[in-house]
């Protein structure tokens, strides 16, 4: 005769619903690492992109949201495109900024080539996107293009 447990059973999540909780408080803790990340140099935003768009195979468009110390709210990629290039909004870059509450913005997107020059393209949406940030007394520190390893600083280049 088998003695019963005194423990009592507690049920068990199915696999799927496992794996969802585990995804959910990886992202968390991956989220909570990240914010509060101090952006006080160009070389630091430059080491945490490098990181985060080194790699990628089509043309990206991030944003870094700021407080006012230049500490992570939050970050995502507004906008993606294809291997040479990708369609910037200014209004959702507003509209997402004032949603994080944010004091400044680094703007950031990749070059899939490798080559980080800047195009005529390039150079009028950042112009636009400060304007319009402008207007909202959201500050743009910088924007940086990344091609592989290397990253250009619009700032660092006097073309913002």
């Amino acid at each position: 005769m088998m003695e019963q447990s005194l423990i009592p059973q507690t049920p068990v999540l199915p696999l799927t619903a496992q794996c969802t909780v585990k995804r959910a408080l990886k992202l968390l803790g991956r989220h909570l690492r990240e914010t509060g990340v101090a952006f006080t140099s160009t070389q630091a935003a430059r080491d945490w992109l490098k990181l985060k768009m080194a790699g990628l195979e089509r043309e990206e468009f991030m944003v870094l949201y700021l407080n006012q110390q230049n500490k992570l709210i939050a970050h995502e990629t507004l906008f993606a495109g294809s291997i040479s290039s990708t369609e910037v909004h200014p209004r959702e870059v507003v509209k997402r900024a004032l949603y994080f509450n944010a004091a400044a913005v680094i703007l950031a997107h990749n070059h899939p080539s490798g080559d980080t020059t800047p195009s005529q393209a390039d150079k009028a949406i950042t112009q636009r996107l400060v304007q319009a940030l402008q207007l909202v007394d959201i500050r743009v520190p910088d924007h940086l293009i990344v091609g592989g390893t290397q990253i250009l600083s619009f700032a660092e280049h006097g073309l913002l």
